[in-house]
C-alpha cells in the first residue's frame, strides 16, 4: 500500500475533544462549547454545512423555532454524543453515513422517530429499528481515467480490486468515514473473511489518499487509473470548473455488487432532548417534500430519499443503481475499524 497521506481515525471517545464549529442561523461562528442557547433547538451535524444551514434556515422561517448548529465529522460527532450521554445539549443528530448513527443508537441514546416521518421516506432508507431516518443518500462509484484504462479493462466488481493485477492501479481515502462505510457494506454482504482479504489487497496494492477529492484528482491527473469514492464529489466538480474531474468518468457497478452500495445519511432525535417535540418537527421537515427539494436543488449533489421527490436530474437515477439490500442499522463501523487496523491500513 502506497500511502499518500495516512490519517489515523480515532474512534475512542477522546475524538470528542475535536474542536467543532457552532453556528446560529443568521448569526456568526461561535466557539465550540460556549454560547449555547438552551432555548434553541441544537443540531449536531456531520452533513454538508451548506445543506444543513439551508434546511435549518427554512425550518426556522417556516416554524419560528430558533435553531443553532454544531458541525463536526461523523466519528467525532458520534463520539461526542456518546461521551456526553444524557447530558448532551444536542436535540438532533445528522450524519453523512449510518455507522456513526448506529454507534449512538447502540449506546441507547436515541428516541424513536415519529412514524409519520418514517413514512415520508422510501423503505430502503430507514433502518429496521426506526430510531432514526434517512435524510439523503450517496452512491459508491469507481472514478476512472479513460486515457489510462479502457472500459473493457475496468473491474466488474469492487471485489476485483484485491487481485494483484490491480496493484498500484487504484486509490481510496481509507482514513475517511465515507470509505469505511463502503467497507461496512462489503462486510455486511461478503462476510469477515472476504472483507479481510479485500483489505489486504488495499494494503498490498492500493494507494491511500487524504480524502475523496484527492482520489478523484489523482485519477484525473493519471497517477492511478481508477479510484473508489462517492458519486457527488464528481458531480459537484463537473457543475463547477471540472478542474479535478475533466479527464475522468464514473462506473456504477450495479447488480447488487457491494461496490454499488448506497450509503444512507441519517437524522435522529436524542432521547435526552429538552426540545423533543421541536426536534421531531425538524426531522419531519427535512424528510418532507419541501425539505427534500432543498436537497435536490442544492449544490450537495446527494440523492433525495423522500417519497415522490426527484433528485438532481444530472445524477444517475437512484432507482437504476441496483444497490445491494442492506439494513443501514446492521453496518458495523467498529468491526470495520478493527479489520482495517488489523490489515495495517489505519
Amino acid at each position: 500500500m502506497t500511502v499518500i497521506r495516512r490519517r489515523t481515525v480515532l474512534v475512542a471517545l477522546a475524538a470528542s475533544a475535536t474542536t467543532l464549529a457552532l453556528t446560529a442561523c443568521g448569526g456568526g461562528t461561535l466557539e465550540a462549547g460556549k454560547n449555547l442557547d438552551p432555548d434553541k433547538l441544537t443540531i449536531y451535524s456531520a452533513q454538508h454545512e451548506n445543506l444543513t444551514q439551508a434546511w435549518a434556515t427554512k425550518f426556522q422561517e417556516t416554524t419560528g423555532i430558533k435553531v443553532q448548529i454544531r458541525y463536526g465529522s461523523d466519528s467525532s460527532m458520534g463520539a461526542q454524543i456518546v461521551q456526553e450521554g444524557a447530558r448532551s445539549p444536542a436535540d438532533v443528530f445528522l450524519t453523512e453515513n449510518s455507522p456513526a448513527m448506529t454507534t449512538v443508537q447502540n449506546a441507547k441514546l436515541l428516541a424513536p422517530v415519529d412514524a409519520s416521518t418514517i413514512a415520508q421516506v422510501r423503505d430502503a432508507y430507514a433502518p429496521s429499528t426506526k430510531q432514526w431516518v434517512g435524510i439523503a443518500a450517496r452512491s459508491t462509484v469507481l472514478v476512472y481515467n479513460p486515457s489510462k484504462i479502457t472500459s473493457a479493462e475496468l473491474p466488474k466488481s469492487i471485489m476485483d480490486l484485491q487481485d494483484p493485477r490491480w496493484a498500484g492501479k487504484w486509490g481510496a481515502a481509507a482514513g475517511g468515514a465515507d470509505f469505511q462505510a463502503i467497507v461496512s457494506a462489503i462486510l455486511a454482504t461478503q462476510g469477515e473473511a472476504k472483507t479481510a482479504a479485500w483489505l489486504k489487497g488495499l494494503k498490498d496494492g492500493g494507494k491511500v489518499y487524504q480524502n475523496n477529492i484527492a482520489v478523484m484528482k489523482a485519477v484525473n491527473a493519471g497517477q492511478v487509473p481508477v479510484g473508489i469514492m462517492y458519486h457527488y464529489y464528481w458531480y459537484r466538480d463537473q457543475a463547477l470548473t471540472k478542474a479535478g474531474s475533466a479527464n475522468t468518468k464514473l462506473l456504477y457497478f450495479r447488480h447488487q455488487d457491494p461496490g454499488a452500495f448506497v450509503s444512507v445519511s441519517g437524522g435522529a432525535v436524542l432521547k435526552s432532548s429538552k426540545h423533543a417535540a421541536n426536534a421531531q418537527k425538524f426531522l419531519a421537515f427535512v424528510t418532507s417534500a419541501a425539505g427534500q427539494k432543498i436537497l435536490a436543488t442544492s449544490d450537495a449533489k446527494e440523492y433525495a430519499v423522500g417519497k415522490g421527490v426527484a433528485s438532481d436530474p444530472a445524477l444517475e437515477p437512484l432507482d437504476s443503481l441496483e444497490a445491494p439490500k442492506v439494513d443501514p442499522y446492521t453496518l458495523d463501523g467498529p468491526k470495520v475499524i478493527e479489520l482495517m487496523t488489523a490489515a495495517g491500513i489505519l
